[in-house]
């Protein structure tokens, strides 16, 4: 078996280039707010996870770091909404996200990954507006999703 690694290709990670189910893993923070970032690309795209995300929010079920939701958006593709990000602002030596959160949640993308043979997509994932290190991500999704035979594309915007 040939030893997978990460794709990286220019593109939009809302429009993810692959055969067959797709999800699409994004972070989210635990404080409920949606309005920076790559959610707004997704927003654009689809309705649907902003309002998962808000109705799971108020519903305060099981609404915390290092858990997952899954939201259909088409027939083969699934957003994931990661919640690995302590609120939406850092202090001077934190930034807000929660590799430790990250790590789990990546666990539980491979989990759905593996059981419904998707390929996972995404964009550089908590190195935004979360404030994450790539090369501290990178090991994750490595360990989480690639050493488990999952196919791996992450976008950078052309």
């Amino acid at each position: 078996m040939e030893k997978k690694e990460i794709n990286y290709i220019k593109g939009d990670a809302t429009n993810p280039q692959a055969e067959g189910k797709k999800i699409i893993v994004h972070v989210c923070n635990d404080i409920g707010g949606w309005g920076k970032g790559f959610v707004l690309a997704l927003s654009k795209r689809w309705l649907k996870p902003e309002q998962e995300y808000r109705n799971w929010y108020k519903s305060g079920n099981d609404f915390k770091l290092g858990e997952v939701q899954f939201v259909e958006v088409d027939s083969d593709i699934i957003v994931a909404n990661m919640i690995g990000q302590r609120g939406i602002k850092g202090t001077k030596s934190v930034p807000p996200i929660r590799y430790e959160a990250i790590d789990k949640c990546l666990k539980k993308v491979g989990d759905k990954a593996n059981e419904i043979h998707a390929s996972v997509h995404m964009p550089r994932i908590g190195c935004g507006l979360a404030g994450g290190e790539w090369r501290l991500i990178e090991p994750l999704i490595n360990q989480n999703l690639i050493h488990r035979n999952i196919d791996v594309f992450v976008y950078d915007l052309d």
